[in-house]
């Protein structure tokens, strides 16, 4: 076995659940007398490169329980763009502090960045074992039944549309329609969500527009105008990469990030809410609330879900087994074990395979008609995120 310290870092959006990898790494390479010393990196593999590390092991473990249910990134964040010229400064790093361990809790990107040191210190002979643990709200990352960190944006996302919902119903007299923003650049997994809690076809929400779908406006305005001569009103729900047929967003942002994504919550353009709001306005002349929680379903512990921290602390313990196996190069992946009772197991999959790669919704989660999604998608994610809440609806028996 390699002897050395172990460092575990975590990158992008923050989930609700992510500290509880981190809690479960610490936890479990404890116990490993191979590993001296658990480092972490203070704002992810930029602040690796500036030396900003921290004694986690020397953390009481009550404060290590209490990360299982401790919102946002402890250890703090980046989205910093890895480069071939940090590679040897990294590498530099690694053999300064004797490390022979790295834990990198993230995304797409993030397996991209620990990937590439992994091959790096392989090429240059240095003996170090390299474990990604998946994290994002978005569930697109490959190779996994889902993400850590979905289950619980998903139940804030059902929650917050289910009672915007019924706000909209009792409002429509004053506003005509309510249009919820949901975070995701390319995938429609945390929109599809916000079906969760939908009961009835006159329940919110009416219309999504999903990113795997690209966005035609007369048709969406008919959808409008069905629903609100169905229902009195109208619930939209949209996630922030929607784009036309051509590619270009319909927020019209052209602000990009490091890793050239366009960053739908900068300035720079409108967001998709506004865009729609407008056009529905300017058609029909309704009045219109929009709602944008931008990073709150990241970060919103109040809503978690047991299963979820539980899980997430599962992958960060299988990270360090797989670690102590010998086995690199690899991110822990959640699997959904046969059968009509949800149980989950933690599996493996190449970082080679997961690195920059991404998850779109599948078409058979998506409805006919692009604005719903079918049976198989809440088969799929009503196991995940529970039971959610019910409300009373009024008979509105008329008095005579």
């Amino acid at each position: 076995m390699l002897k050395g310290n172990a460092i575990i870092g975590q990158s992008g959006g923050p989930t609700a659940v992510i500290n509880s990898s981190l809690a479960g790494i610490i936890t479990k390479a404890k116990e490993c007398s191979c590993i001296k010393n658990i480092l972490g990196m203070r704002y992810g593999i930029e602040g690796f490169m500036s030396e900003n590390i921290i004694n986690l092991g020397s953390e009481p473990n009550e404060t290590i329980q209490k990360l299982k249910i401790t919102p946002s990134s402890s250890l703090g964040s980046c989205r910093h763009k890895l480069k071939d010229a940090d590679l040897p400064k990294i590498l530099e790093l690694l053999k300064k502090y004797d490390i022979r361990y790295i834990f990198l809790i993230g995304g797409n990107d993030t397996m991209d960045t620990i990937h590439r040191i992994e091959e790096y210190a392989k090429q240059n002979n240095y003996e170090m074992i390299g474990i990604g643990v998946p994290k994002t709200v978005d569930n697109d990352l490959f190779g996994t039944d889902h993400t850590p960190g979905f289950p619980s944006a998903a139940r804030y996302i059902a929650l917050s549309v289910l009672q915007a919902g019924i706000l909209a119903r009792d409002m429509q007299k004053v506003d005509q329609f309510v249009i919820f923003q949901c975070i995701g650049r390319k995938a429609g997994w945390l929109p599809a969500a916000a079906t969760l809690a939908k009961k009835d076809p006159s329940d919110a929400p009416h219309i999504l527009c999903l990113p795997e779908r690209p966005f035609e406006k007369e048709k969406f305005l008919n959808q409008v105008k069905r629903c609100y001569k169905d229902c009195g009103f109208v619930s939209i729900v949209c996630g922030e990469g929607l784009a036309f047929e051509d590619g270009t967003p319909v927020s019209a942002s052209q602000v990009k990030d490091k890793f050239d994504n366009i960053e739908f919550g900068a300035m720079g353009g409108t967001s998709v809410a506004v865009a729609l709001h407008s056009m529905i306005s300017a058609s029909f002349g309704f009045r219109g609330e929009f709602q944008i929680t931008e990073s709150l379903p990241m970060c919103a512990a109040d809503r978690a879900v047991l299963q979820d921290i539980e899980e997430a602390f599962e992958t960060g313990k299988a990270a360090v087994e797989l670690a102590m196996q010998e086995k690199t190069g690899l991110m822990v992946t959640l699997n959904r074990k046969p059968g009509n009772k949800y149980e989950f197991y933690t599996g493996s999959i190449g970082l080679k395979e997961v690195a920059i790669k991404a998850k779109p919704m599948p078409d058979e989660f998506i409805s006919g008609d692009g604005f719903s999604v079918t049976q198989a998608f809440l088969d799929y994610a009503k196991p995940l995120v529970g039971p959610l809440s019910e409300y009373a609806n009024l008979k509105y028996k008329k008095f005579n």
